[in-house]
């Protein structure tokens, strides 16, 4: 079913689709640094985040090249939580810089530390090269956190691509002897590569997130003619040792049902899931903090309460 916008997104919604329109009759093409400039300019509305008594920039040294993080602690002194955190962007876009306010207002809700990861990206680094970085953090975060003192509970957090690095490792990790993640946080994550939910065509025009680039971005993340359904962490390998998990989903997101059809599998397994659906937002309603403060409080507030209990 399609969704109906929330009437605090109307106006902004009717701006975007009539500078969409405007550059599609013009001839403008999709390029890499084209939509890294959009996605930078909702940086407007997302707003600042809390002063946290620790913010530091690190780097993991990978046996190949150098993955850039910048680590968050609410309570250097005490033993808190880990979440790695990896941004969203289509695999294409995104950074910790753009993600910074969000990443302080998990350290802050969760009361926890924060990992945010610049992984590598699309299309100069098709796949798999962002989750092999993604993969190398969860590996090694430790290595990062430097005197910041910890406790073992390993969780994961991300929204759109960053949710399908999420789900794409915790099937990676199933059962594996060394790397434990306890919980998963998927804000309307990107779970099925070959597009085939109904809110696909419900939802994929005129709500921000346009099919057209989706398939865009899909077609320079995947440059080596990958089987879209086997890489989709839809359609891996889970079973009911798969970690807690908290999804969110947009009830105008072209990616709501997959959300939702990700959380279903997860509990018919015996998975323990807790979902929130807003019915009026946005894919990328995260990124609209000053349009939407109320929801993403709520979303927020959420994220907390599931990293502390």
């Amino acid at each position: 079913m399609r969704g109906i916008i929330s009437p605090k997104l109307s106006d902004f919604i009717k701006q975007v689709n009539i500078a969409a329109a405007e550059a599609k009759a013009s001839g403008v093409l999709f390029t890499p640094s084209l939509v890294r400039g959009n996605l930078d300019k909702l940086e407007v509305f997302i707003g600042q985040g809390p002063e946290l008594a620790y913010v530091k920039e690190a780097v993991f040294e990978a046996p190949t090249h150098s993955i850039p993080v910048r680590v968050y602690s609410p309570a250097p002194n005490e033993a808190l939580p880990v979440v790695l955190h990896y941004h969203g962007g289509g695999h294409m876009c995104g950074s910790i810089e753009l993600y910074d306010a969000i990443s302080r207002k998990i350290a802050k809700a969760g009361h926890c530390i924060v990992i945010a990861v610049e992984y590598r990206l699309a299309p100069e680094h098709p796949y798999p090269a962002g989750i092999n970085d993604c993969q190398y953090a969860l590996e090694h975060y430790q290595t990062v956190l430097g005197k910041l003192k910890y406790n073992q509970q390993l969780m994961i957090a991300g929204d759109s691509a960053g949710g399908a690095i999420c789900t794409t490792l915790v099937s990676h990790y199933i059962n594996h002897s060394t790397v434990k993640i306890d919980k998963q946080i998927l804000i309307y994550p990107s779970v099925d590569y070959s597009m085939s939910s109904p809110s696909i065509e419900e939802n994929g025009n005129g709500f921000l997130l346009e099919v057209s680039k989706v398939h865009w971005y899909f077609d320079k993340y995947f440059q080596h003619n990958e089987p879209r359904q086997k890489v989709s962490p839809l359609f891996m390998p889970m079973d009911a040792n798969m970690p807690e998990t908290l999804i969110f989903t947009a009830g105008c997101d072209p990616l709501r049902d997959e959300g939702l059809a990700y959380g279903k599998a997860l509990t018919e397994l015996g998975v323990k899931v807790e979902q929130h659906s807003f019915d009026g937002m946005v894919h990328a309603y995260m990124l609209l903090d000053s349009l939407v403060a109320a929801e993403c409080e709520q979303t927020y507030q959420k994220i907390g309460e599931f990293i502390r209990k």
